[in-house]
């Protein structure tokens, strides 16, 4: 027990220290192609151990941002090859490539989200579309009002609610790490009232398929939102 609090400060500053290293990079401090600084003076610029820093480094390894070289000081990646969800959501909150960003996003969405209205439909119970109505209803609210980020808290609830109810662990997990994004783009997007008429219609929709409990009407109409979505993404904030 004593040796808790020590071991989560090393994993807090070993993370530190991965988002330090992803933010020079994704700023331009640290170039792709380039070998990393050396081992000391990245970890004299951190304040951290050179056991802290290693381990930040093996964690960036294991996420494709920096590439080992045998023999030699380790290479930086470029972006295109980084493979972890983390890394990759960070550098797309950047605003970095920021359309390209913004429909992957809503690409990987529509895979994740349309599977999950699948699953969920036939297996919620009178407590989810309760949470759904609940949830749609404050939209209503927030709506009139002009309260963007009630709004949107509302409708990432909605989606909450859908994907809790299909009960699938792994498929809660791979959405974690988009939650701050999608609150960020969310925001965008819902400050315009076409926007949230649309998005209105469209999760009413949605929950008249989740209430007939026909997993493939409630994968069509999830679809149809994402689409809507898309479209308005287009339209309304990158300009075609």
């Amino acid at each position: 027990m004593t040796q808790r609090p020590v071991v989560t400060e090393r994993i807090t500053r070993t993370q530190a220290v991965v988002e330090g290293i992803l933010d020079a990079i994704i700023e331009g401090r640290l170039v792709a192609g380039e070998p990393l600084p050396p081992e000391g003076d990245l970890a004299g610029e951190f304040g951290v151990s050179r056991l802290t820093l290693r381990e930040a480094v093996r964690l960036l390894q294991a996420q494709g941002v920096i590439a080992p070289v045998p023999g030699s000081r380790h290479r930086i990646a470029p972006v295109d090859e980084w493979t972890g969800l983390e890394a990759v959501v960070r550098y797309a909150r950047s605003g970095g490539a920021r359309r390209r960003s913004s429909l992957e996003l809503l690409e990987m969405r529509v895979m994740f989200e349309t599977g999950a209205a699948e699953l969920a439909a036939p297996r919620c119970d009178a407590d989810d579309l309760a949470a759904l109505e609940d949830t749609l209803d404050r939209m209503r609210r927030a709506h009139e009002a002009g309260d963007v980020p009630g709004f949107v808290d509302a409708d990432l609830e909605f989606h909450d609610v859908i994907i809790a109810a299909a009960d699938n662990r792994i498929l809660i997990a791979s959405m974690r790490p988009l939650t701050t994004m999608l609150q960020e783009t969310r925001s965008e997007t819902s400050a315009v009232l076409e926007i949230r008429e649309h998005a209105l219609a469209e999760h009413e929709a949605v929950l008249a398929a989740m209430r007939s409990g026909s997993g493939e009407d409630a994968r069509e109409a999830m679809a149809s939102h994402m689409r809507q979505t898309r479209d308005d993404l287009l339209h309304f904030v990158l300009g075609g």
